[in-house]
């Protein structure tokens, strides 16, 4: 069997990493993604992806990449259920083995 994602896309926001209970690092980026087809209106439409980071993963790419850099993620989808209110909301989300800065925004505006 085989669990593997791989995306390349524009983060849309600033990382922030976080310590969990049992002080590990973790941080979650969302990745803007456009499609590669128009939709009815001929227009591209964009996915939003999570990406979970974790531990050195996590504060590098946190030092290193800002919002609007593009960023390559290979990692492994993960499903999980939340419960809230009695009401349960499935994710799905990557969970991050490697990242690969690609572009840096402030480099291209130069």
């Amino acid at each position: 069997m085989l669990n593997q994602v791989v995306l390349v896309g524009r983060l849309v926001r600033d990382i922030e990493v976080h310590k969990t209970d049992k002080n590990k690092n973790i941080t979650t980026v969302t990745l803007a993604i456009p499609r590669s087809f128009k939709n009815a209106n001929g227009e591209y439409d964009t996915d939003f992806i999570d990406c979970i980071l974790w531990d050195s993963t996590a504060v590098t790419t946190g030092e290193y990449c800002h919002k609007g850099d593009i960023i390559g993620v290979k990692g492994r989808l993960q499903s999980r259920v939340i419960e809230k209110d009695k009401e349960k909301k499935y994710l799905t989300e990557i969970v991050a083995e490697k990242v690969t800065f690609l572009s840096s925004k402030s480099k291209e505006e130069e």
